[in-house]
């Protein structure tokens, strides 16, 4: 079958590192490059290119929209999709103004995400744990200054009004201390996409590195369902 891995805002491969043994039992899995890609659709498209013939895909966060729009463009590839805190809204205006003044930055002054919006992303029993915080902040700076102006200024439509042509077993999981995402969201997403599934788990937004031990089950319940 094999499995597609999308990644949040500026993640890479190491978000998956504490469940990918646990999902390797069904077949080769691909990370969706987070470098290069100029948009949710840049990305969606680059990522199909290198995916096998069937799969799941399983989008974190931002990936969230990839892997809808993945599931949009080649619904006849995509045997199940995981929704993994995330949400079908669109930009609001804030983060619209603020996508403008991140535009005219200079990537090279680029030195990794704040570690006080790493801290914010965590579960408040979390949000001091400073070896996860700065795996977190390493992913950022591997990325470089110019994945994040480039992933910073992604247009993030909403798309609540398309999950109900999602014709693929689908499974949401939120974060039930997540401050990014919030459990309306995933749930305005379980109604709108036909007989999704919704599991909780009590943590903040980071689920694949806060939860492993809980989120690792779920998927392999589901996948293999």
């Amino acid at each position: 079958m094999g499995i597609i891995l999308v990644p949040g805002f500026m993640l890479d491969a190491d978000l998956w590192s504490d469940v990918i043994h646990d999902l390797a039992t069904f077949g080769p899995i691909i990370h969706a490059d987070p470098m290069g890609a100029l948009s949710i659709e840049d990305m969606a498209e680059k990522t199909l290119a290198v995916a096998p013939n069937t799969f799941a895909v399983v989008g974190f966060s931002m990936g969230g929209y990839v892997a809808r729009e993945i599931q949009r463009i080649a619904p006849q590839r995509v045997s199940k999709l995981v929704l993994l805190a995330t949400s079908a809204r669109g930009d609001s205006d804030l983060q619209a103004r603020r996508k403008v003044a991140i535009a005219d930055a200079d990537p090279s002054a680029f030195r990794g995400l704040s570690r006080q919006s790493i801290r914010r992303s965590l579960s408040p029993e979390r949000e001091e744990d400073n070896a996860l915080v700065e795996r977190i902040h390493a992913m950022s700076v591997r990325l470089g200054g110019q994945t994040f102006r480039n992933q910073a200024v992604f247009r993030r439509d909403g798309d609540l009004d398309k999950l109900p042509t999602i014709d693929c077993p689908t499974l949401i999981v939120a974060g039930g201390k997540d401050r990014l995402r919030s459990l309306e969201e995933a749930a305005e997403m379980q109604s709108a996409i036909p007989d999704a599934q919704m599991k909780i788990i009590e943590v903040g937004h980071m689920i694949p590195m806060e939860a492993p031990a809980e989120l690792s089950p779920l998927l392999r319940a589901f996948l293999s369902g």
